[in-house]
């Protein structure tokens, strides 16, 4: 998952990845392993947390509460596109509390609430397939963190992705474009299968676009391909396809410190890539536009300040809040990293103040950590909109 650190490094930001679901563990190794190692039958609907036509953990309600700078509130429908011309195929980050070092093939709520938090809206872009597949669990990876010696199978939870994958593209694809997207865990698994299942393959002409969110993704200094993908380009414009978009984020003012787990690399000639979904061309801070938890920010961190002041409640799901984020790409002394920061706005009545750093076990920020937990986030709005994009240039293209 994160290529460019040494392997405690790795290890430790597995793992506090992995406290990101939020579920109250008690500390210790995980048990022995009794996951059963039978290859998975993707063909069997319970594989799946979401795919088109079903009543599953994407088919909620997805309405956002829209809180404007004068303090008022609109109520923003959610509209997802039955006809959309292209499919996400999205791995899910670090979520499992099954407590062997690879989780079984029955998702908890863990899971369900991960796809609703990163990906259910995109539904709106795309056709949506997640699989299920055993990961390293969140148990394992605090074992790992702590010095213990833990049976974990990165091979299992990665021969799961890519037989689902194959699954995919032999039933469900029929020739359609395809967006590969995913988070931390599900980014590194994404990134090896792009590696080996896609470049200079025929499925390459199938891929609309790989967004690897909150994962090292490495490029030559200067350029836009080779490191880590032989010959797959960074995205630079909304309209290209079979391109990556790739960053971790950090507050603008409080950039990867030395110990970064994210954002930085040791190899030489190497940089940390960073594509703002927002301003792929690159250049300075723009507006983003992020869809936030109405009333958490995510289970690592603390929950949200009131949104308006007077606090008034909020009844649905997501928050979105125009204007009051900006972001851009920063490559410098720091390392590679999409830095953001609140417009903040002392006279009117929205919150100037964002939640959503990585907090320890005693509520401390963990600045190594940035805002990992908020990378899909900050710019949800902005993810989903290339999306959309990039589905009708390919679709475009492919005539």
């Amino acid at each position: 998952m994160t290529r460019g650190l040494s392997a405690p490094a790795a290890a430790a930001a597995l793992a506090a990845v992995a406290l990101a679901a939020g579920v109250g563990l008690a500390a210790g190794a995980a048990g022995a392993q009794t996951v059963d190692r039978t290859p998975n039958d993707y063909g069997r609907d319970e594989a799946w947390l979401c795919r088109p036509g079903r009543s599953d953990a994407c088919a909620i309600d997805l309405a956002a509460t829209v809180v404007r700078a004068d303090g008022s509130y609109g109520l923003e429908p959610f509209r997802p596109d039955p006809a959309a011309p292209v499919d996400c195929f999205y791995v899910y980050p670090t979520a499992s509390a099954d407590t062997t070092p690879n989780s079984d093939m029955v998702p908890g709520p863990e899971e369900r609430g991960t796809v609703s938090r990163q990906l259910a809206r995109f539904a709106s872009a795309c056709r949506i397939f997640a699989p299920v597949y055993r990961q390293i669990t969140i148990p394992a990876l605090r074992a790992m963190t702590a010095g213990q010696s833990v049976a974990v199978d990165r091979e299992l939870a990665y021969g799961d992705v890519v037989a689902a994958w194959r699954h995919y593209l032999a039933h469900d694809n029929g020739g359609r474009g395809v967006i590969l997207y995913g988070h931390s865990q599900g980014a590194g698994v994404l990134k090896r299968l792009l590696q080996e299942e896609i470049e200079g393959k025929p499925a390459a002409k199938r891929m609309v676009a790989a967004y690897l969110i909150g994962t090292n993704v490495l490029v030559p200094a200067g350029r836009t391909v080779g490191g880590d993908f032989k010959s797959t380009p960074l995205c630079r414009s909304r309209t290209q396809t079979g391109c990556v978009v790739t960053y971790v984020s950090f507050r603008q003012s409080a950039p990867p410190p030395a110990n970064s787990r994210f954002g930085r690399t040791t190899q030489p000639g190497m940089r940390v890539a960073c594509t703002n979904p927002a301003a792929l061309g690159g250049g300075g801070p723009v507006t983003l536009h992020p869809v936030f938890g109405a009333s958490a920010m995510h289970p690592t961190a603390a929950p949200p300040k009131p949104w308006v002041t007077p606090m008034r409640p909020i009844t649905t799901r997501y928050v979105r809040v125009p204007g009051l984020v900006s972001g851009g790409c920063v490559d410098g002394d720091a390392g590679g990293y999409l830095a953001w920061r609140v417009n903040a706005d002392p006279a009117d009545p929205r919150t100037d103040e964002l939640t959503g750093d990585h907090l320890d076990a005693e509520g401390r920020v963990q600045p190594d950590w940035g805002t990992h937990s908020l990378d899909v986030p900050v710019a949800m709005g902005d993810l989903i909109a290339l999306a959309e994009t990039q589905g009708r240039a390919w679709a475009r293209g492919a005539k």
